[in-house]
């Protein structure tokens, strides 16, 4: 408990003094109009409450990363720990304020046109595809899930099985009604209540942590690999590819500039994007901690009635999220981290938790899912320049990205889907970092301290996401090349150079806009 202790009381110290200083080096302009009030619309550009932006933002961003991601994140040993800390504060949260931000100072211009503006044409159109590819991706992926566990819950609570599409018709008609209506109507109304769900739910798993028994790994073994099963993907890269939401994600910047149309004045951005993603982190450490903490208690042989043998906790937490009891037989299932929740919900919160980890686990995908279509409306409009202000205008834009996303569902699993999701993700991440560096030292309104050197809080986590990326997609055998480890990080950190090499050479040759 020590250990998860301090790593929390290192994220909320991370928010007050680093958060404050990403501030600093920015450079806010509390006099400065924001979008929402030189641009309204009654649409995408509408004020809102700091409070309602703030959970809106950390429920985009959310869905059911912090949870799941952090399940699988742990079983890699303590370093799952030092990296939702560090990578939150030092990374996912400066990311995801700064896109915020400079999406304000552009008057809320998506992603694609920002990383444009900063680094090129070419990368403007490259960044047009992989973000419409990763909403649409993200989209159909948290159609499958909410829909598969509303069909489990409807036959053991009404016993009514074979629900499937009707659950899918109904999430696509959300998803739908959040995509096309004004923000301030579905999202700005129903969000909240989600995001104070989720963060309920890890409030009380939290405290659940100090009424109950178990062990939680010192940060000790923190460097060491601990997977369970021999031929995985190494720590370096798997682990940061694994846990994404809660530390670095770069689908996080795609969402930013749907609160920077929203938010009232600039002061505000330290909380609801910094703020969001510290949340977001403390919720994923929480897991992380709890999964642990639980499954050490647990008794896997009497619960499962089986004789196999477990030689450290990690082996436990990978059996229980890898087994189900169906029918009163135990079958080995695809790695499935809701399993888990749905545990330890019910032994910790009881009949509350069941309620819980339904608005968590559905409720959470959802708004993200919806969320993600909106992005990706609001990316085609931007860089199509179709005007958007009637419903019917949004309807005719959206059509095609559900058209997609639908066809997508019949011919992929969730399991593909999520490759592209997560790696995707964090190569989008590395463009976002390189494109922070370079407004960073670009920027003429010398409002940040800093001016010379700020860049640098980009540049360092954009090459340290490239190697990751590249790294991953070169050695790990089922989503990449499958190459060893030793000859994937060496093509893999020979890549990142090049990679650095040109970005600070194209750096030093643009000029001052």
């Amino acid at each position: 408990m020590i250990t998860f202790c301090i790593a929390l009381a290192c994220l909320v110290l991370g928010y007050f003094l680093y958060g404050t200083f990403v501030e600093k080096v920015f450079g806010v302009d509390p006099s400065r109009k924001t979008p929402c009030f030189t641009k309204t619309d009654g649409v995408d550009y509408i004020p809102m409450p700091t409070w309602k932006v703030y959970t809106v933002q950390f429920l985009n961003i959310a869905g059911t990363g912090p949870i799941f991601g952090a399940l699988m994140g742990i079983l890699y040993g303590p370093a799952a720990y030092l990296w939702i800390v560090f990578g939150c504060i030092l990374g996912g949260a400066m990311h995801d304020y700064m896109s915020g931000m400079i999406s304000i100072r552009r008057d809320g211009a998506s992603l694609p046109e920002i990383i444009g503006d900063e680094l090129g044409g070419t990368c403007r159109l490259i960044m047009r595809i992989i973000t419409l590819v990763l909403m649409i991706c993200v989209g159909a992926s948290f159609v499958m899930i909410p829909a598969g566990l509303m069909d489990q819950l409807t036959a053991q609570l009404v016993g009514i099985e074979g629900t499937n599409l009707l659950w899918t018709i109904v999430i696509f008609a959300f998803y739908l009604a959040v995509t096309v209506f004004s923000i301030d109507k579905i999202v700005g109304n129903v969000y909240p209540i989600f995001g104070v769900a989720l963060l309920l739910m890890a409030v009380l798993v939290g405290f659940g942590m100090f009424t109950h028994s178990g062990e939680i790994p010192s940060i000790a073994e923190a460097f060491s690999d601990h997977y369970p099963m021999e031929g995985a993907t190494p720590l370096f890269p798997a682990l940061f590819i694994t846990i994404a939401c809660g530390a670095v994600s770069g689908f996080h910047a795609t969402q930013s500039p749907m609160m920077a149309r929203c938010i009232k004045n600039e002061k505000y951005g330290l909380r609801c994007f910094y703020g969001a993603m510290v949340t977001e982190g403390a919720v994923a450490l929480i897991w992380a901690a709890a999964a642990i903490k639980f499954v050490d208690a647990l008794d896997v042989n009497s619960f499962y009635g089986v004789s196999d043998v477990f030689n450290n906790v990690y082996e436990k937490l990978y059996y229980t999220m890898t087994h189900a009891v169906r029918e009163g037989q135990v079958v080995e299932v695809k790695m499935n981290p809701a399993l888990l929740v749905n545990m330890l919900c019910n032994d910790w919160l009881g009949k509350l938790g069941l309620v819980l980890a339904v608005l968590g686990i559905v409720a959470a995908p959802m708004s993200t899912g919806g969320s993600a279509f909106r992005a990706a409306r609001l990316i085609c409009a931007d860089f199509s320049g179709y005007g958007q202000s009637t419903v019917w205008r949004r309807i005719l834009l959206a059509i095609p990205l559900f058209l997609i996303a639908i066809l997508m569902l019949q011919i992929s699993s969730f399991k593909v889907l999520w490759l592209y999701v997560s790696w995707f993700n964090q190569v989008l991440a590395t463009f976002t970092f390189f494109t922070i560096a370079h407004w960073l030292y670009h920027r003429k309104e010398h409002l940040g301290i800093f001016p010379k050197w700020s860049w640098m809080i980009s540049f360092l986590p954009a090459v340290f996401m490239c190697s990751v990326s590249s790294c991953f997609i070169l050695i790990d055998a089922d989503n990449g090349f499958g190459l060893s480890p030793q000859l994937g990080y060496w093509i893999g950190l020979s890549f990142t150079a090049v990679v650095t090499l040109m970005f600070l050479v194209y750096n030093s040759r643009t000029t001052k806009k």
